[in-house]
């Protein structure tokens, strides 16, 4: 057996050691670039039950189309969507950029990430799970989403008018399925803006937000040509890419409580 006193020196070292061991691996920090569609509808995310039929037919039940053929006849696409875990930080490293005409014709007036107009002159009500959307028209927009199919029971719509949260916030912890602003990803002071991804959110979609005239059911992707391009980091530092991650706030306080534990251990030996 080993004598007490040592035994008593030994317990800091291995409290900490177990410490280190229980310390969660840094958030994962991903770098991911997407090119959004103009068809690329947000309320499309995760809708993996639907089938969208040909932008020359109706669709009941699905996203509201122009009663008749649009020059584009663009089809309605899912919009693509990334890994995250609850917690999660999402940030644009570069402004999103591009744009989207959202009339009939090709080559007509083009959006870009930002939207047109005041903060409020689009409010497109609820589809499926996913809620209303309440801001600029045409903006980039996203979701979190957890492994299931949102089918049903949308969250409430957010308010992104200069009475409610603006556009130039510079933290965002939307909840479950509620559609929110991205816009560029900046404030209009240079701020690079933050989303947080909610309890139970496996992954994040970006989309375009439209519907006839901006205002009611979503609808109207069907002459939507042209595209956004976004580049973001997931629990990335954009000071620091890659190398630089994110921990989280409970790998932290092991941390320290371990680095404290061992520098205590060293000092007893």
């Amino acid at each position: 057996m080993f004598p007490s006193s040592f035994a008593r020196r030994l317990a800091p070292t291995l409290l900490a050691l177990l410490c280190l061991a229980a310390l969660p691996s840094l958030a994962r920090a991903t770098v991911v670039a997407s090119t959004i569609k103009g068809s690329d509808s947000i309320w499309l995310a995760g809708r993996t039950d639907l089938l969208i039929p040909d932008a020359s037919q109706p669709w009941p039940g699905g996203m509201v189309r122009h009663a008749g053929p649009t020059p584009e006849e663009i089809k309605e696409t899912l919009p693509p969507g990334f890994a995250v875990t609850a917690g999660s930080v999402i940030r644009v490293l570069d402004p999103a950029s591009g744009g989207i005409s959202f009339f009939n014709g090709f080559g007509g007036t083009t959006y870009g990430p930002e939207g047109n107009g005041v903060p409020g002159s689009s409010s497109i009500s609820a589809f499926g799970g996913l809620s209303g959307y309440l801001g600029t028209q045409g903006a980039l927009v996203g979701v979190f989403l957890s492994d299931g199919v949102p089918v049903s029971n949308p969250p409430a719509t957010l308010d992104f008018t200069n009475a409610g949260l603006g556009i130039n916030f510079l933290t965002l912890a939307p909840e479950l399925q509620q559609v929110f602003y991205i816009g560029n990803g900046v404030t209009s002071g240079g701020v690079f803006q933050e989303f947080i991804a909610p309890a139970g959110a496996t992954r994040v979609f970006f989309g375009i937000s439209d519907s006839f005239n901006f205002n009611g059911a979503p609808g109207a992707f069907d002459d939507n040509d042209g595209a956004y391009q976004i580049r973001v980091g997931i629990n990335e530092d954009p000071g620091n890419p890659i190398t630089n991650p994110v921990p989280e706030p409970s790998g932290l306080l092991l941390l320290a409580a371990g680095m404290g534990l061992l520098w205590r251990s060293r000092r007893s030996i």
